[in-house]
């Protein structure tokens, strides 16, 4: 937790006036029991209650003045005002972004590549009714824009279940020269035109009713998988009328599967496996998901109301983003899975950060000392 930047977490507090008329437990106190609830795995307020009342006197020096009740620490995730930990996480995305921008990519690019998707968090309808989605069904949906290098969300926008991807277009700010990597469930083009003004490049799936017409054909490799790389000019009334310049459709078939996938850019001069890859690209926002859904807390939700369950949502992501800093900062070669399972047994330890992973890091001597007896010797 001293990797938190606490100065600006309390001057984020004192703006949304979350610790005011606040005595005890104060808003310090809900993020690292928050914390300890992902990086531990605690399923309810209950199980969290039973796990810190159990190290009564390990608390104090973790941060937390007294003990933690289910109600208080329920009634905290309730009424405090979850930008407080939206705007905390952005502060860490930032700077987790400065630590990974010389990471390198699949592909040869200097520019910034970006994964947009969305998952769904499925939820009880009749505890939940805030987050409509279907008509027995609530849900949340979880908006990202993910940085390919370090796998860094740059931004996430929570919603209910019923809002459709592709308007999270208009809630981006466009950074030119810039690539995004998105699924059929973004084909609009109206909006991908207002990214092409932008100065940005779009890489995307066509739908099967795609109206076109080729322009041009340029000559590919059909050894590589390449089908055709053209320049098209879409055909419908509404659709070109939204977006009136050419397109480039590549159509690739995958040499494992025999499936043939249709690619649309507005690059012109990529090589056309480069394209592929970069959508192949996007697949780092889906193990992105499957790794917050298997080892953070967003699908056992602690509160009801939607402030609560944005603050969960808010807080799992700032410890994602949090170990990804300390784990670059310490640099430690160990996957993030690895990295979680030891601060979760080691959550009450006093000893350096360095010392706990000694044992785990590939790039350390994890040889037997020449001194330790064989259990097993005769």
């Amino acid at each position: 937790m001293d990797y938190l930047p606490w100065d600006t977490f309390y001057r984020i507090v004192s703006r949304y006036r979350g610790d005011y008329r606040v005595k005890t437990f104060r808003c310090s106190e809900q993020l690292r029991v928050m914390a300890f609830a992902q990086m531990t795995y605690r399923e309810s307020l209950r199980d969290i209650e039973a796990c810190l009342t159990s190290q009564m006197q390990k608390l104090y020096h973790m941060g937390i003045s007294s003990a933690v009740s289910r109600s208080t620490l329920a009634d905290a995730n309730e009424v405090r005002d979850w930008r407080i930990y939206a705007e905390l996480a952005q502060r860490l995305i930032a700077q987790a972004r400065k630590l990974y921008a010389g990471e390198s990519l699949a592909v040869e690019l200097k520019d910034t590549v970006y994964a947009l998707d969305s998952t769904t968090i499925d939820l009880c309808l009749s505890m939940f009714s805030w987050a409509n989605f279907r008509t027995a069904k609530a849900a949340v949906k979880l908006h990202t824009l993910l940085d390919i290098r370090g796998a860094i969300p740059s931004f996430i926008h929570i919603s209910d279940g019923k809002l459709h991807d592709v308007n999270v277009l208009d809630m981006l700010i466009l950074e030119p020269g810039a690539f995004y990597v998105m699924d059929q469930a973004y084909l609009d083009f109206q909006r991908l035109y207002s990214l092409h003004q932008a100065g940005s490049f779009f890489v995307t799936r066509a739908k099967s009713n795609l109206d076109a017409r080729r322009i041009y054909s340029a000559p590919v490799d059909r050894n590589t998988g390449l089908v055709c790389d053209q320049r098209i000019a879409l055909n419908g009334h509404y659709s070109k009328q939204s977006y009136p310049e050419q397109l480039r459709r590549i159509r690739f078939k995958v040499p494992e599967t025999g499936k043939t996938l249709v690619f649309l850019s507005n690059h012109k001069t990529l090589p056309a496996l480069t394209i592929c890859a970069l959508y192949k690209s996007r697949w780092e926002v889906e193990q992105f998901f499957r790794w917050i859904k298997q080892n953070l807390r967003i699908k056992s939700v602690y509160g009801t109301s939607e402030n609560a369950v944005k603050t969960q949502i808010w807080i799992a992501v700032s410890v994602y983003v949090l170990i990804a800093i300390v784990k670059k900062r310490l640099n430690l070669k160990l996957p993030l899975y690895t990295f979680l399972q030891i601060l979760s047994v080691a959550a009450f330890q006093k000893m350096p950060l360095q010392q706990a992973f000694a044992g785990s890091d590939d790039s350390m001597n994890t040889e037997m000392d020449c001194n330790q007896l064989n259990l097993f010797g005769y």
